[in-house]
């Protein structure tokens, strides 16, 4: 595998997100409209999914700079 090919994002569907973030549907949804969850990308006519690079991202970005476990 080339080096491009290695750096290509994967697509994430829905059941994926939510595994992957915890979070539930309408909290997912409900972000989206609040502007605080990556958008969803449309990858053919009746099908959405996300890019793996941005749910990643807001992962990273939602935990906090010393990444301790809160108790």
């Amino acid at each position: 595998m080339n080096k491009q090919a290695e750096s290509i994002d994967r697509f994430l569907r829905l059941d994926e997100v939510l595994h992957t973030t915890g979070l539930g549907r309408n909290t997912v949804y409900r972000r989206i409209r609040e502007g605080t969850f990556p958008k969803q990308v449309r990858i053919g006519p009746n099908s959405v999914a996300w890019r793996q690079s941005a749910i990643a991202q807001w992962m990273i970005d939602l935990t906090p700079s010393n990444d301790q476990s809160v108790h």
